[in-house]
C-alpha cells in the first residue's frame, strides 16, 4: 500500500548500478599526491620504522620508484630531502646540487609524465630541526624568508613544477611569488601550506624526514588545533599573497576546516594524510582489527565530500591500485 506520508530514499539505493549512477562524490587516480622521501648515498632503500610501506630511497632507487608511479597512473610527487650534513642555516636546503635538486633533475630526465612539487622548507636540513633562523631560541621570521626564496628559487631552477612551501612564516608565499617572478620563473605555481596545524599526527613523519626539532616544538608557527577563524586568516592571506593552491594540514581532523576553506576560496584545496593518520590505520590493519581498504577508501572520500580536490597521501600506490580494481 503506498504511504504518502514518508519519502522512499531507498529507490535510489536498490542495486550498487544504481549506487554509483546516483554517486554525487567520486575518488580518482588524479587526485592523488605521493610523497617520497630522498636520501643522499648508494642503494639505500631503509623502511621508515613507524611508517609501514614507506621507504627512505636513495637517487639509484629512484627510476624503480617513478616506473611504478606512471604504471598506476599517479599524477604527481611531493619530495623530501633527508641529506648527510645539516647546519645552523639548512644550506642543503637551497644548494643548486642538494638532495632535492638532484631527484629533480633526475626524475625529470626520466619521464614527463609527472608533476614534481618540492616541499620547501629547512627543517630536514637544519641541525636544531626548526624551519628557519634561530634567534633567541625562536625563529626568526624575516630572517629566514630569504632562505626559503632561494630554495624554492634552486628548486625551480632543477626543473621543479609546484613550489610547496611548508614553513608557516609570514610573508612566505609573498616573498617566494617575488622571487620567482625576478628569477624568471611567473609561470610555476606555489601550493602553500597555507593551513598547517600543531599537530601531534606528525610524529612518523619526523622518524622519515629525520626533523624532529632538537628544542622546544613549532608552536610559535604553526596553528593552535583549536583555531578556526585563524585558518581562514592565514589562507585568505595566502590568497591575496600570490598563492595558487591551498593545504590544509593535517586533513582527518581538520574536515571543517577544508570545507571553510573551500567554501571561500576558488583555487584547487589540498588535504594532506599526514604520516600519524597513514600510520594508525597501518597498524591497526597489522593487527587485523579493520577493513584497510575500506578504511582508507571511505576516508578519502569523506576528504574529498568536505572539499577537497587534490589529496597529499602515502597510501597513493594502494589507493591507485584499488581504483584500478573497482
Amino acid at each position: 500500500m503506498r504511504n504518502s506520508e514518508f519519502s522512499r530514499h531507498r529507490r535510489l539505493r536498490t542495486s550498487q548500478t544504481m549506487r554509483r549512477f546516483v554517486r554525487e562524490t567520486d575518488l580518482k587516480v588524479d587526485d592523488l599526491v605521493y610523497p617520497l622521501f630522498i636520501v643522499e648515498g648508494e642503494s639505500i632503500k631503509n623502511e621508515v620504522r613507524s611508517m609501514p610501506g614507506v621507504f627512505q630511497i636513495s637517487l639509484d632507487y629512484l627510476d624503480e620508484e617513478i616506473e611504478e608511479l606512471v604504471s598506476l597512473g599517479i599524477p604527481s610527487i611531493l619530495l623530501f630531502g633527508v641529506p648527510k650534513e645539516k647546519d645552523e642555516v639548512g644550506s642543503g636546503a637551497y644548494d643548486p646540487n642538494g638532495i632535492v635538486q638532484q631527484a629533480i633533475r633526475h626524475i625529470k630526465n626520466k619521464t614527463d609524465q609527472l608533476l614534481i612539487i618540492a616541499d620547501t622548507c629547512l627543517c630536514e636540513y637544519t641541525s636544531h630541526g626548526h624551519c628557519g633562523v634561530i634567534e633567541h631560541q625562536d625563529v626568526d621570521n624575516d630572517k629566514s624568508l630569504p632562505l626559503h626564496v632561494k630554495t624554492a628559487v634552486t628548486q625551480v631552477e632543477a626543473g621543479a613544477d609546484i613550489i610547496a612551501p611548508s614553513n608557516m612564516m609570514d610573508g612566505f608565499v609573498s616573498e617566494i611569488r617575488k622571487g620567482l617572478d625576478e628569477a624568471g620563473f611567473e609561470n610555476i605555481p606555489i601550493m602553500s601550506y597555507a593551513v598547517k596545524y600543531a599537530s601531534a599526527f606528525y610524529g612518523p613523519f619526523r622518524d622519515a624526514a629525520d626533523s624532529t626539532p632538537q628544542f622546544g616544538d613549532r608552536k610559535t608557527y604553526q596553528m593552535d588545533p583549536a583555531n578556526r577563524l585563524e585558518a581562514l586568516r592565514e589562507a585568505s592571506s595566502d590568497i591575496e599573497e600570490g598563492t595558487d593552491f591551498l593545504i590544509v594540514k593535517p586533513a582527518l581532523s581538520y574536515m571543517d576546516i577544508i570545507r571553510d576553506v573551500k567554501n571561500q576560496h576558488p583555487v584547487p584545496v589540498v588535504a594532506y594524510n599526514v604520516s600519524g593518520e597513514y600510520s594508525m590505520v597501518k597498524a591497526a590493519s597489522l593487527n587485523g582489527w579493520i577493513d584497510e581498504k575500506a578504511i582508507v577508501l571511505e576516508k578519502f572520500i569523506s576528504m574529498k565530500r568536505a572539499g577537497a580536490d587534490i589529496i597529499i597521501t602515502y597510501f597513493a600506490k594502494d589507493v591507485a591500485k584499488w581504483l584500478q580494481d573497482n
